[in-house]
């Protein structure tokens, strides 16, 4: 297989006080523009998982996220037409500051139910579907 790769992300679901998780949208001019998904980005050499994502939360939404405040919860092995992605998917109850978008992305806070529908208002990337069941188990 010519040009194949694998991508390797790191992402967080940050969960507030009322259960609802954070997601931000894909700007336009990136790869799945107008789709919604979990703030993260690729994992850079040499870095962990746990060390992108709290590189990603601060660039992207301006908290600070303690490493000891991450809990690792599932994966996502997905191929798209030209690459493999493989996520790791952390889930975060406490970090410092507020999340803000810092680079021109919306935000939202939303309940797992409105997310699980079909007919959502918050569309997400094939990826990131199949997490979805399991963060709603996790938080009704």
């Amino acid at each position: 297989m010519t040009g194949f790769s694998i991508v390797l992300v790191a992402a967080c679901a940050l969960i507030d006080e009322d259960g609802r998780v954070l997601i931000t949208e894909r700007p336009e001019g990136k790869s799945l523009a107008g789709l919604w998904e979990f703030p993260g980005g690729k994992i850079e050499p040499g870095e962990r998982p746990e060390q992108t994502v709290i590189r990603e939360m601060k660039e992207e939404l301006g908290v600070t996220i303690k490493e000891a405040c991450l809990s690792p919860f599932v994966f996502a092995s997905h191929a798209y037409p030209d690459f493999h992605l493989l996520m790791p998917l952390f889930l975060c109850r406490r970090w410092d500051g507020i999340p803000m978008p810092l680079e021109g992305q919306r935000t939202a806070w939303v309940r797992m139910k409105d997310l699980a529908r079909e007919d959502t208002r918050y569309p997400m990337p094939p990826a990131d579907l199949p997490l979805l069941p399991l963060l709603r188990d996790l938080l009704g």
